[in-house]
C-alpha cells in the first residue's frame, strides 16, 4: 500500500523546484488553467463572414454582443433573461446604478427583518409577545419594550443615515450628463439614460459613465490620458489608444452616427485587468484588449475629448461587479461572548424551571387550601407551574442583557475614532493618517499571535534610487573622483553641464561622468541609451519639464538615471522614441516591443536607427538573460561577480543586453509576429514563443543596482513585536537572496540564525511523515498524538522558503490534472470504492503533512516564504489559522497582498506607493510599517483590557441585579413577583448602570502609552485569554450571586419585625423595594470605581452622577402628581420620601453596600501585595520608569561579504505599457491590477548561486 501512487500526485513530482520562479500565475483562474488546450484558430475570412451574417460568436467565451447605434438590437428575445415568472428582462443592464438598500416603502419592514436576524433581538421580541399574556407576565411590558425600542431606533436610525447618503449619492452620479448621439447628433443625456451600444463623447476633466470602447480622441494617435483614482486609488495618469482604424475614420460626427460596428466580447466580469474581444467593421476584424477600455470611474485628463462606444452599463461596468460584499470578520472576544449568553440563557431556563416546579409544589401544598389567595381560577399546581415558568423566563430575562450588544458597539466605536485621532500615528509627509475601517475588530488587535507581512512597500518604502551599476565589467557608484581615486569624503557629482537633469540624483562617481563625457568606451554611452530607449514610460512636458509616468518605480528610476547621465528620453509616437544623447536629439523607429510580464521577466525593444540599421535592446533578470546571451561575452564573469556585490549590498539588479538584427531576418520574424498579434484564441502564448525566436544570442553589456531602502523604524519595530511574542513570517514574491538581505537588514535574521532552506524543511516532513506512518498509518492523527519537537532545544532557528518548494512540500501542486482525470471514469462498484479510498488517504496525507509543515515553521524565530503568488499567500495565512487556531494580521501595501489581507483575523493596509486596494480591503491602514507596534502594543492592547473588564463588569450588574428575584422568590411562593419596582427594572440598564461602564469601556488603561510600548511584555496577556474566559465570566458570575445574596438577606434581616422612628412600619414592600435598588445602584457603580485604574473628572462625575440620576428619576416617579396623571402606571405613590427619610433605612443600605464591597477591596489589596502581575509592578514604579532612559535600538553587525546572498531586480510584475505605445498591434500577456501598476515591489528576479 505504501507504494500506492495517485495519478493527482504523480503529474508534475519529477520536476524539482525552482527557486527562481513564481509556480503559477495568479492571473489566471482555475477554469483558465484547465482550459488552456489548444483550439484550432478560425480563419479569417469565415469569422469576419459569420460575424456580419450569422452574428454568432466565434469563441464560447465571448458572447457577449454589442452592436454600435442599435438600441434595437439589444432589445430582441434571444437577450431576455426570465427574472420573475414570466417577467423578463434585458441581459444588458441599463447605465442607472443603485446602492442602497431601503425606500420609503421598504424601509420598516426590510430593516426590523435584518435587525430581527439577529438572535438577541429576536429573543427579547419573544419576551415582549409573553408579557403581552396577562396569566403569565408579572411585569410590566414596557419594562422590556422601552430598551428594545431603544436599541431598534440606534441601529435603525444608523441604517437609515447611512441609506439616505447613499440615495443622495446614487442620484447625484445617475444624473450626470454627457453626449450621446441620437438621431444623428451629439445631444445631452443623463448617465441613466445611456445604454449598451451608445456612441458618447466625453470632454477634459469627465467621469466615464460606462466601460467604453475608446474609439478617438483629440490627441494624436487617439491617445487618452485617464486619471483611475476611483478604481486603484493612483493619482498618476494611465494611457490608453484607440485601434488605427477608429482613429482614422471616426473623428467627426457624421462619420460617429453612422458607425455600425459590430463587437464580441466576454461576459461582464470583475478583472479590472483583462478585456478579451475583436470588433467587425468594414469587411475586417480587429483584436481589443484592455488597453482601449475606458473603465467606469476613471477622469478624463489631459485630452480635450474623446469618444467611445459604450460595452457595459451600469451594475455590469467592473467597478460595479467588483463592489461585492467583503468576508464578515468577528473576534474571539465576540464567539465567546455569544457562548456566555447561550450559557446565560441555559441557567435561565434551568433557573425558572426549577422554580416553576417550587411553585407548582407551593400551590399543592399551600396555596390550595389558603382560602385568603383564592383568585377565582381553579387551575391545577402543575398547570399553574407552567404559566409560572414563563413568567420566571421575562424577571429573570435581563440576565441575558439586550443593551450589552449596543454598548459594545459604543465602546467599539469610540476606540476606533481614538486610533483616527492618534497623532502619533499620523504621516506628516504625506499627510496621511492612521483609519480604522471596521468597528468590530480592535480588542483583537490585543490578541495576535502571528504577523504575515509583505516586503517591498511595507518592510521597504518602495522609492528606488539608482545607486551603481556594472559596464563591461568594470562597477561604477563607488566615492572615487574623475582620475579613478576612491574617498571617504567627496561632492556630490554636478549634473549641471546636462540641460535635462533633473537635480535629484545623488551619486559620487565622478569617474563614470568623465568616461561618458570622454567617449573613450562606447559601451558606456551604449548602456545608457538602452535604459533610455528600452521602457515602457510614457513622458509629457509641464512648464518645460519632462514628467515621467512608469509602470513601476524600478523602471522609472532607471529612466531618470539615464536622464541624469545625459540620455534623456523626451518622446514617443506609435512608430518612433526621440532620445537626447548628450544634448543631440534623435528618433528611432520603433519597429516592435516585447513585453515584460512575469514569465518572461524581461522586456525587449528593436528598432531602428537613423543610420538603418536593425537593433534588439532588452533588459530582464539575470536567470533569463544568461540563458540567452551568445556564447562569447567576455564580460560575463565579472558582471556576475558585480552582482554578488550588489546583493551583498541589498541591492536590486538587472541585466542589459543587445544585439544587432540582419533585414531579412526581422522581415521573416516580423510575419510571424504580426500573424501572433492579432491570433483569436492562446494570443498571450503565441506572442510568447515569437518573442523567443529573437531573443538569443544576446551580447551582454552590464547591469543596474537600484536601492530600495527599509523604511524608518522597521527594525525597532519588529524588536518590539518579537519581544511582546508576536511571530513575524514575510511573505513576498521577490528572489529568495533579496528577501534574505531584508531579512537580516530588519534584524528578523542575525548572526547567530541557522537558517533552512526548503529541501531541508523537506527532508525533516519525509522523515516525520514516515515516523508517524510507522506509528499509526496517515491516519495518525486519530491515535494519541506525541508532539515532539523538529529541532533539538535551544539556538534561534530561521526558515526561508520559495513558493515552489512550498507547493511541494505542501502537496499543493496542480496542473491541468484534473482535467486529464476526469475522462477516466470508475466502471464498477469496487473501482469507485477504491479510488474514493486513495482520495481519502491522499487528503488525510496533505493534511497531516500541511500540519507538519505549521508546527515546524512555528518553531522557528522567523519565516521567509519568498517567490509566492498572492494565493499562496493567503494559503499560508490560512494553514496558521487552521492548524494553531491563532490569531493573525496580516499586512501589506499591493493588490497582490489583497488576498493574504482578507483572509486574516486583521488585515492591515499600508497607503504607500502601490494605490489604494490594499487599503481598500483592509480594516486597518496606516502610512508606515512602524505604526503597527502603537497599533498593537497601545491601541490593541488598551482595546482588549477595555472590553473585557467591560464584559466581566456588565455580567457582574446584571446577575447581581437579577437574581435578587431568585431569592425573594422563596418568599413569595415562587410567584414570578419582582423583587423592584417595574421603572427601575425598565431604567437599571438604560440610566443607572451604563454610563460609568461605557467610560471604563472607552477611556480606561493600565499603564500610559509610553509604557505600553517600552514593555512589550504587557501584551502577553491578551494573547492567553487571561482577562476574558470562561473562568473569568464563572468569577463574574459567582461574585454577582452573592452580590444578590447580600443586597437582598441584609435588607430582609434588618426589615423583619421592625418599627420606625415615627412609630410606623417601613417594613411594607415598596419600602423593601426601593431599599434594595437604592444599596444596588450604590454597590454597582462603587464597584466600578474599585474596577477602573485610569481616573479622570468624566470617570468620576458618571458614577457620582448615576447616582444623583437615580435619586432624582426615583423621587420624581414617586411623586403624587405623576401618580394622578397615571394612576396604573406609577403605583409607588410616596414610597421613596418615606422611606428614605428614616435613618434606619440609610443605615441598611450603607451596610449592604459595605458588606459587599469591602471583601473585593480586601482581596484586591492581597492579590496586589502578594501576587502583582507584571502590570501592576509597572504601575508602583511608574514614576521612576518614566524618568529612566528610553529603549535604544541594539548595534546590528551586518554581515558584507561574508555569504553570496544574492540580490535580484528587474520591473513590475506585470507588464508596462508596450501595447498601448504600438498602438493596439501587439497584443499582450495578461496585465495585473489596475492599482497594481506600481506592483508588488516590482518583481526581483535573479538567480542564485554562482553560474
Amino acid at each position: 500500500m505504501s507504494t500506492e501512487r495517485d495519478s493527482e500526485t504523480t503529474f508534475d513530482e519529477d520536476s524539482q523546484p525552482n527557486d527562481e520562479v513564481v509556480p503559477y500565475s495568479d492571473d489566471e483562474t482555475e477554469d483558465e488553467l484547465d482550459d488552456q488546450g489548444s483550439t484550432v484558430e478560425p480563419e479569417q475570412n469565415r469569422v469576419n463572414r459569420e460575424a456580419e451574417e450569422n452574428r454568432e460568436p466565434f469563441r464560447k467565451e465571448c458572447t457577449w454582443q454589442v452592436k454600435a447605434n442599435d438600441r434595437k438590437y439589444h432589445e430582441q428575445p434571444h437577450f431576455m433573461n426570465t427574472k420573475f415568472f414570466c417577467i423578463k428582462e434585458s441581459k444588458y443592464a441599463n447605465n442607472a446604478i443603485k446602492t442602497y438598500k431601503y425606500n420609503a416603502f421598504t424601509f420598516i419592514p426590510m430593516n426590523l427583518f435584518e435587525q430581527f436576524k439577529r438572535a438577541a433581538n429576536l429573543y427579547f421580541l419573544i419576551l415582549l409577545i409573553l408579557q403581552a399574556i396577562p396569566q403569565i407576565s408579572t411585569l410590566a411590558w414596557y419594562t422590556t419594550l422601552v430598551p428594545l425600542l431603544l436599541v431598534l431606533g440606534v441601529t435603525a436610525i444608523k441604517d437609515l443615515v447611512d441609506d439616505v447618503a447613499r440615495h443622495k449619492m446614487d442620484k447625484e452620479i445617475n444624473n450626470r450628463t454627457c453626449e450621446v448621439i441620437k438621431d444623428g447628433r451629439f445631444k445631452v443625456a443623463k448617465w441613466k439614460d445611456i445604454q449598451v451600444g451608445d456612441v458618447i463623447r466625453l470632454k477634459k476633466n469627465d467621469f466615464v459613465p460606462a466601460d467604453i470602447l475608446l474609439l478617438s480622441s483629440s490627441e494624436p494617435n487617439s491617445l487618452c490620458y485617464v486619471e483611475t483614482a476611483e478604481l486603484d486609488g493612483e493619482t498618476n495618469l494611465k494611457f490608453k489608444m484607440s485601434l488605427e482604424i477608429t482613429d482614422q475614420y471616426l473623428q467627426r460626427e457624421d462619420t460617429l452616427a453612422t458607425f455600425d460596428g459590430f463587437i464580441e466580447c466576454e461576459e461582464p466580469n470583475n478583472r479590472l485587468d483583462k478585456f478579451t474581444g475583436t470588433l467587425f467593421w468594414r469587411n475586417t476584424s480587429f483584436p481589443l484588449d484592455a488597453d482601449k477600455i475606458l473603465l467606469r470611474g476613471c477622469v478624463i485628463r489631459n485630452t480635450d475629448f474623446c469618444h467611445g462606444l459604450v460595452i457595459f452599463a451600469g451594475a455590469d461596468t467592473k467597478i460595479m461587479k467588483n463592489s461585492g460584499k467583503t468576508r464578515f470578520k468577528r473576534t474571539k472576544i465576540d464567539y465567546l461572548m455569544n457562548y456566555m449568553v447561550y450559557t446565560i440563557f441555559v441557567v435561565l431556563m434551568l433557573l425558572s424551571a426549577g422554580l416553576a416546579i417550587g411553585h407548582a409544589y407551593w400551590e399543592a401544598q399551600v396555596g390550595n387550601y389558603s382560602w385568603y389567595l383564592y383568585d377565582g381560577e381553579d387551575d391545577t399546581p402543575s398547570y399553574r407551574g407552567f404559566l409560572n415558568f414563563w413568567g420566571y423566563i421575562i424577571v429573570l430575562n435581563t440576565m441575558v442583557p439586550i443593551s450589552l450588544y449596543v454598548s459594545v458597539e459604543v465602546i467599539r466605536l469610540g476606540q476606533s475614532h481614538f486610533i483616527n485621532w492618534d497623532l502619533q500615528m499620523y504621516y506628516a509627509e504625506k499627510d496621511t493618517p492612521a483609519k480604522a475601517r471596521t468597528t468590530t475588530l480592535n480588542e483583537q488587535l490585543g490578541q495576535i499571535h502571528y504577523i504575515f507581512s509583505d516586503k517591498t512597500g511595507t518592510l521597504t518604502q518602495n522609492i528606488m534610487t539608482f545607486k551603481k551599476c556594472c559596464i563591461n565589467g568594470q562597477i561604477y557608484g563607488d566615492h572615487r573622483d574623475a582620475s579613478q581615486h576612491n574617498h571617504n569624503k567627496i561632492e556630490q557629482v554636478d549634473f549641471s553641464w546636462n540641460t535635462y537633469a533633473d537635480g535629484k540624483l545623488a551619486f559620487y562617481d565622478h569617474y563614470l561622468i568623465e568616461q561618458i563625457q570622454s567617449g573613450k568606451e562606447p559601451e558606456i554611452r551604449q548602456f545608457f541609451f538602452l535604459l533610455a530607449v528600452c521602457h515602457t514610460v510614457m513622458v509629457d512636458r509641464t512648464d518645460g519639464q519632462l514628467n515621467y509616468q512608469a509602470a513601476s518605480p524600478d523602471e522609472g528610476a532607471l529612466v531618470n538615471a539615464a536622464r541624469n547621465f545625459g540620455f534623456a528620453f523626451l518622446a514617443r509616437t506609435q512608430n518612433t522614441i526621440t532620445i537626447s544623447e548628450l544634448g543631440t536629439e534623435r528618433t528611432y523607429n520603433v519597429l516592435a516591443i516585447l513585453d515584460f510580464n512575469s514569465d518572461r521577466k524581461r522586456m525587449s525593444i528593436i528598432v531602428r536607427t537613423p543610420e538603418g540599421n536593425i537593433k534588439l535592446y532588452c533588459k530582464g533578470a539575470d536567470t533569463v538573460i544568461y540563458e540567452r546571451l551568445h556564447r562569447k561575452n567576455p564580460t560575463k564573469q565579472e558582471t556576475q561577480d558585480a552582482l554578488d556585490i550588489f546583493a551583498n549590498e541589498t541591492l536590486r539588479t538587472l541585466c542589459l543586453c543587445y544585439k544587432e538584427i540582419e533585414e531579412k531576418e526581422f522581415a521573416e520574424w516580423n510575419k510571424k509576429f504580426m500573424a501572433a498579434s492579432v491570433a483569436s484564441t492562446n494570443r498571450d502564448e503565441a506572442l510568447d514563443k515569437v518573442y523567443e525566436e529573437i531573443e538569443k544570442d544576446l551580447i551582454l553589456l552590464g547591469a543596474t543596482a537600484i536601492e530600495d531602502k527599509l523604511q524608518d523604524g522597521v527594525p525597532e519595530t519588529i524588536s518590539k513585536l518579537a519581544k511582546a511574542d508576536i511571530k513575524i513570517w514575510v511573505l513576498t514574491g521577490d528572489k529568495k537572496e533579496t528577501a534574505e538581505n531584508i531579512g537580516f537588514a530588519c534584524e528578523l535574521l542575525t548572526e547567530d540564525t541557522t537558517i533552512c532552506y526548503g529541501e531541508d524543511i523537506n527532508s525533516l516532513l519525509h522523515a516525520r511523515m514516515e515516523n508517524q506512518r510507522n506509528r499509526g498509518g496517515v491516519y495518525a492523527k486519530f491515535a494519541p498524538s506525541v508532539q515532539e519537537p523538529f529541532f533539538p532545544p535551544g539556538g534561534n532557528r530561521a526558515l526561508i522558503i520559495t513558493g515552489s518548494w512550498l507547493n511541494e512540500i505542501l502537496l499543493e501542486k496542480k496542473t491541468k490534472r484534473s482535467k486529464i482525470l476526469k475522462l477516466k471514469f470508475p466502471r464498477t462498484e469496487e473501482e469507485r470504492r477504491m479510488r474514493t479510498q486513495s482520495k481519502r488517504r491522499l487528503e488525510a496525507k496533505k493534511e497531516q503533512r500541511q500540519k507538519n509543515f505549521v508546527d515546524l515553521a512555528c518553531e522557528c524565530s522567523a519565516v521567509i516564504c519568498c517567490r509566492v503568488t498572492p494565493k499562496q499567500k493567503a494559503m499560508v495565512v490560512d494553514l496558521v489559522k487552521r492548524y494553531k487556531k491563532a490569531i493573525t494580521l496580516a499586512i501589506g501595501d499591493g493588490a497582490n497582498d489583497v488576498n493574504m489581507i482578507k483572509t486574516a483575523h486583521i488585515g492591515v493596509g499600508i497607503s504607500g506607493q502601490e494605490g489604494m486596494q490594499a487599503v481598500m480591503s483592509s480594516d486597518y491602514s496606516f502610512a508606515q510599517f512602524r505604526y503597527l507596534q502603537r497599533l498593537l502594543l497601545v491601541h490593541g492592547r488598551w482595546s482588549y483590557i477595555r472590553m473585557c473588564k467591560f464584559l466581566r463588569y456588565f455580567f457582574y450588574k446584571n446577575f447581581a441585579f437579577t437574581l435578587v428575584h431568585f431569592w425573594y422568590s422563596f418568599f413569595n411562593g415562587y410567584s414570578a413577583q419582582t423583587a423592584y419596582e417595574d421603572w427601575f427594572i425598565t431604567l437599571y440598564n438604560v440610566l443607572y448602570s451604563s454610563l460609568p461602564v461605557l467610560l471604563m469601556g472607552l477611556l480606561d488603561q493600565d499603564v500610559s502609552d509610553k509604557l505600553s510600548l517600552r514593555f512589550p511584555g504587557l501584551y502577553i496577556v491578551g494573547q492567553r485569554d487571561l482577562l476574558f474566559n470562561y473562568k473569568r465570566f464563572f468569577v463574574s458570575l459567582l461574585h454577582g450571586v452573592l452580590t444578590s445574596m447580600i443586597l437582598f438577606f441584609i435588607p430582609l434581616g434588618a426589615y423583619l419585625q421592625t418599627v420606625g422612628q415615627d412609630g410606623e412600619a417601613p417594613s411594607d414592600y415598596q419600602s423593601f423595594a426601593v431599599t434594595i435598588a437604592s444599596a444596588l445602584v450604590i454597590t454597582v457603580n462603587f464597584q466600578i470605581g474599585l474596577d477602573t485604574s485610569y481616573w479622570t473628572f468624566v470617570n468620576a462625575f458618571s458614577i457620582f452622577g448615576s447616582i444623583a440620576l437615580y435619586f432624582g428619576i426615583m423621587f420624581d416617579i414617586h411623586s403624587a402628581g405623576i401618580h394622578v396623571l397615571f394612576p396604573s402606571t406609577f403605583q409607588f405613590t410616596g414610597t421613596a420620601s418615606n422611606a428614605l427619610r428614616q435613618p434606619y433605612i440609610w443605615l441598611t443600605i450603607i451596610l449592604t453596600v459595605a458588606v459587599c464591597l469591602l471583601p473585593v477591596v480586601a482581596i484586591r489589596f492581597l492579590s496586589m501585595t502578594i501576587w502583582p502581575s507584571e502590570s501592576d509592578k509597572i504601575q508602583k514604579h511608574r514614576k521612576r520608569l518614566k524618568a529612566e532612559e528610553q529603549w535604544q535600538r541594539r548595534q546590528q553587525v551586518f554581515r558584507r561579504g561574508v555569504s553570496s546572498r544574492r540580490s535580484a531586480y528587474a520591473f513590475s510584475h506585470q507588464r508596462g505599457y508596450a501595447d498601448l505605445i504600438s498602438s493596439g498591434r501587439s497584443i499582450r500577456k495578461k496585465r495585473s491590477p489596475l492599482d497594481a501598476i506600481v506592483a508588488d515591489g516590482t518583481a526581483e528576479y535573479r538567480r542564485t548561486g554562482d553560474s
